[in-house]
């Protein structure tokens, strides 16, 4: 909480953008190594920071590399799945502290409710009230205002009731000890990462052998990391820069800094820290106006650590608890579940099986699961390209697709097709059988077949050769094969293909009307097809 707020304010972009411990990293961190961990506290410690140093650097990279596009890949329905299924794992994780019983570690919340229904008879009831309490206590002051600080009320509560009413001695586990120093600068402990056996000598030194499957584990959990805290930190700060107009965010220069903020702060003992969205709403509504206000509140951490630490010693563990199950059931987005099931059921898919993938397989599965299953669709969705089959509107020169326009004219002579994609060697045998079908459902009757270009950005090699050979069988059927509305890129491919050459310059022409206009006029028929002078 001190020094990420420190250096962000010194490389970030945004003004109002406050950088810390947020609901979603925290989450997924230690999600993440809990179960390296296994239960082993010094260790947990370590691979935080570790974590944090690693989140960095690859942050930094990619905002050097001019990679912040990279994060797109994670859709919303991922994002949406995938939060929602580790919000809870998270929240359940934390039975043990309100039950007040020991909770093997796991990502699979049916071995944390099977674990828990097993010890039903060793519940701590009075754990189990106060816990209740603080979450009823949250909701009901959130509901009276949300600007009131409802968790510290629920602190309060909870250290009140222990140091009243001796709660401690019934076996309410409490936090004790809270250290007051303030963090030191000091090396990431990598000796995890060693397996303590010499392997080899170089220089005369004992090198011991490095465990590359536990550094492979921690580098992709820092990759989804990395990528879902910018992700949430560039959406923070270009909410906020959206109000304000008089500076503009920069996605790569916002990866430098949270790069730079995240490896700098791993020398200090921070576990990844990014923007979040409650901290920078209320430093927002402070009047922030620069980062300066973020030292600030680094100088006010700094007070509560040396001067008041002390207060928390009764703090009961079931509060915490309580805590973080209100904060990550707010990250559980079961409307966006229920808006996406009306309006795309491939997204609502893509969320339902983001969501199931992680509470079966784990977090780091889950979010990959999502990202493959993404790419999957985008794949999906280009070799099956929307294809439009045009009609003249009544009375004018306006072409429409016929299935949403039922007055569109069709002539039986005539196959006007919009291919609404770039076409490319993945999309161009879905095009080819589609154009295939189109004309033999036409049959004897059709003489002309137009590709409305209107809608191709691009083509490739493999797209202009099926053009060719799509050109060669309807001349070998006597139809003519023309183009319109083909845009300047596009009309340079065409050349450089031979594609121009093969079917010639006249088959080109700036609009569906102007094709059937030549068509239709008797000068402009030719043995080989169309006029040589129709001045396209």
């Amino acid at each position: 909480a001190l020094i990420p707020q420190v250096i962000y304010a010194i490389f970030g972009t945004s003004r109002q953008l406050a950088v810390g411990p947020v609901a979603m990293v925290s989450m997924l961190t230690a999600a993440a190594i809990a179960p390296m961990a296994d239960g082993n506290v010094t260790m947990y410690l370590s691979l935080a920071i570790i974590m944090a140093l690693m989140v960095g650097i690859i942050q930094f990279l990619m905002g050097v590399f001019k990679l912040g596009f990279i994060v797109n890949f994670l859709s919303h329905p991922v994002i949406s799945g995938f939060t929602s299924a580790a919000a809870l794992i998270i929240g359940l994780s934390q039975l043990k502290h309100i039950l007040g019983i020991s909770i093997d570690r796991t990502h699979h919340i049916h071995k944390i409710l099977y674990n828990a229904f097993e010890q039903f008879g060793q519940f701590n009831w009075v754990s189990i009230g106060i816990g209740v309490a603080g979450i009823v206590l949250i909701l009901v002051v959130k509901k009276i205002n949300k600007a009131l600080p409802s968790q510290l009320f629920a602190v309060i509560l909870g250290i009140a009731m222990i140091y009243f009413f001796n709660l401690d001695e019934m076996g309410v586990k409490i936090l004790k000890d809270v250290p007051s120093s303030l963090p030191s600068f000091e090396l990431p402990n990598f000796s995890y990462f060693l397996s303590g056996e010499e392997t080899s000598t170089f220089l005369g030194i004992q090198i011991p052998a490095i465990k590359f499957e536990m550094i492979q584990k921690l580098g992709l959990l820092a990759i989804a990391i990395s990528m879902v805290s910018f992700m949430e930190s560039f959406a923070v700060a270009k909410a906020i820069q959206s109000k304000h107009k008089d500076y503009k965010i920069d996605a790569n220069q916002e990866l430098v800094a949270l790069g730079v903020t995240n490896i700098v702060s791993s020398f200090f003992q921070s576990f990844p820290t990014t923007g979040g969205f409650s901290r920078t709403a209320v430093n927002d509504q402070a009047g922030a106006r620069s980062g300066l206000a973020a030292v600030i509140s680094a100088i006010l951490v700094v007070l509560a650590i040396l001067f008041l630490t002390g207060l928390f010693y009764f703090l009961p563990k079931a509060i915490l608890g309580a805590i973080i199950m209100v904060a990550v059931v707010g990250l559980i987005d079961y409307k966006e579940a229920f808006h996406l099931w009306k309006s795309d059921r491939a997204d609502f898919y893509l969320l339902m099986a983001t969501f199931v993938s992680t509470l079966s397989f784990g977090i780091m599965e889950g979010i990959m699961i999502g990202v493959v299953l993404s790419l999957g669709t985008i794949i999906y969705r280009t070799t099956r390209p929307h294809i439009a089959i045009l009609g003249r509107m009544p009375n004018t020169h306006i072409y429409k697709n016929v299935k949403r326009f039922d007055k569109a004219e069709i002539r039986k002579d005539v196959l006007i097709l919009r291919p609404d994609a770039r076409l490319y060697f993945a999309n161009i045998a879905y095009l080819k059988a589609k154009i295939d079908y189109y004309v033999n459902k036409k049959g004897d009757a059709l003489k002309l077949v137009i590709i409305n270009a209107d809608s191709i950005n691009s083509i490739d090699s493999s797209a202009a050769t099926m053009l060719k050979d799509v050109y060669e069988e309807l001349a070998n059927e006597n139809i003519f094969f023309v183009f319109s509305g083909i845009k300047g890129p596009v009309r340079d491919i065409f050349k450089t293909s031979g594609l121009t050459a093969k079917i010639g310059e006249d088959r080109f022409f700036t609009t569906v009307k102007r094709a059937l206009d030549c068509y239709d006029e008797e000068g402009c028929k030719m043995i080989d097809g169309f006029s040589r002078q129709t001045n396209n």
